[in-house]
C-alpha cells in the first residue's frame, strides 16, 4: 500500500450536510446545506493521519420554505453578507472500535471558533463502476446554536421558545480519491 498520504474530496452529488431543530418545542425543522467542500487525506484505509476540511457556503441553506431561508441567511441568525463560509477543521480523528470513530476539530460560525465532537460511521471504501476509488462516512453530533451567537428567539405565549438552542447535526459524506 505504501506509506505516502493519498487526498480526498467530497463528491457533491453523493454527500448531504442535514441539521435539525426544535420549532414550537413539540417538531423538528430540518434543513440542509446545499454546497459545501470536504477534503481529507489518508494513508492506505487510515483517515486519522490527515487533516479534515469542510468549507460550507452559508447562503446556500436551504429548509423549503423561502422566507425562513431568508432570516437564517440574516444577521438574526448565519449573516451571510458578512460570514460567507462555515468552516470545519479537524484536530484529532480517533477509532472507538471497528467502524466507529470520534472526529474532533474547530467549527467556525460566524467569526465564533469552538471545539465540536462528532461520531463518525466509516462505511468503507469501494470502486464505482467507472473506477473511480470512493470512501464513505456517516457523521452525527449536536452543537448548541448560542454558543456561536446564533441567539435569535420569540418567546411563546404559553411559555418556552419557538426554537430550540440544540442543534442535531447528520451527514452523508463520499470522498473520491483525487
Amino acid at each position: 500500500m505504501g506509506t505516502s498520504k493519498v487526498k480526498w474530496v467530497s463528491d457533491p452529488s453523493h454527500s448531504e450536510i442535514l441539521f435539525k431543530v426544535k420549532h414550537l418545542m413539540i417538531t423538528n425543522v430540518k434543513g440542509e446545506f446545499r454546497n459545501f467542500k470536504v477534503e481529507t487525506e489518508s494513508v492506505g484505509s487510515d483517515f486519522s493521519v490527515g487533516a479534515t476540511k469542510v468549507v460550507i457556503d452559508a447562503s446556500s441553506i436551504f429548509t423549503n420554505n423561502e422566507d425562513r431561508d431568508n432570516h437564517l441567511k440574516s444577521a438574526d441568525f448565519f449573516d451571510v453578507d458578512n460570514h460567507a463560509e462555515l468552516v470545519f477543521e479537524s484536530t484529532s480523528f480517533k477509532q472507538e472500535d471497528d467502524e466507529d470513530f470520534k472526529l474532533k476539530g474547530v467549527l467556525t460560525i460566524k467569526g465564533v471558533s469552538k471545539e465540536v465532537e462528532l461520531d463518525v460511521e466509516f462505511g468503507g471504501i469501494n470502486k464505482d463502476p467507472w473506477g473511480n476509488e470512493k470512501a464513505g462516512f456517516s457523521v452525527s453530533g449536536k452543537i448548541n446554536r448560542k454558543e456561536w451567537g446564533l441567539n435569535w428567539n420569540a418567546a411563546l405565549e404559553t411559555g418556552g421558545v419557538l426554537v430550540g438552542d440544540e442543534v442535531k447535526l447528520s451527514a452523508e459524506i463520499q470522498l473520491v480519491k483525487s
